[in-house]
C-alpha cells in the first residue's frame, strides 16, 4: 500500500496549514518491509527513474566479516534490535540488529530491506560465548 510523505497539516501552534499543492507521484513511498529470519525470499520493486531495488522479505545467510575476508554463514536467530525489542522476538532484521551466526554474534550493516542481502561484522566468536553464557541474551532480560 502507498504512504503519502507529504508535510503537516498542523502548525505547531495547532492552527490548520492549507495545502499548497496537490498530491503528486513522487511524494509516495511504501511500508517498512520487515526482513524476518527464514527461507530466502525476495521481492524486486520498481524505484524513481526506471531503477530496480531488491527487498528481501525473509533470508537466512549473512555475508560475515571476519578479519580481512567475508564468509557467508548461516543466521541462528536475532539476538537483540536496537531499533524496537519487539522485532527481536518476532525474529525481524535491521541495521543495527545483533544475530547468532554459526560464527559466533555479528551486528547487522546493511539494510536488507533496501539492499536484499544481509552483511554484517563479528563482534563475538563462538569459543568467548562458551566461555560466557550469559552474553547471549538479550541486554532487556539481562536486567530483570
Amino acid at each position: 500500500m502507498v504512504q503519502w510523505r507529504l508535510r503537516s497539516r498542523r502548525k505547531p501552534t495547532g492552527g490548520k496549514l492549507r495545502p499548497h499543492r496537490k498530491k503528486r507521484r513522487m511524494d509516495r513511498g511504501r511500508d517498512f518491509t520487515a526482513t524476518k529470519l527464514g527461507e530466502r525470499r525476495i521481492q524486486i520493486v520498481r524505484t524513481r527513474g526506471g531503477g530496480r531495488k531488491i527487498v528481501a522479505l525473509a533470508e537466512n545467510f549473512a555475508n560475515v566479516k571476519v578479519g580481512n575476508e567475508v564468509k557467508r554463514v548461516r543466521i541462528t536467530r536475532v539476538v537483540e534490535n536496537p531499533a524496537n525489542p519487539q522485532l527481536a522476538r518476532q525474529s525481524v532484521i535491521t541495521k543495527g540488529a545483533i544475530i547468532e551466526t554459526e560464527l559466533g554474534l555479528a551486528r547487522v550493516t546493511s539494510r536488507p530491506s533496501q539492499h536484499g542481502v544481509v552483511n554484517a561484522v563479528l563482534i563475538e566468536t563462538k569459543a568467548r560465548d562458551r566461555s560466557r553464557s550469559s552474553s547471549i541474551e538479550p541486554s532487556s532480560q539481562l536486567e530483570k
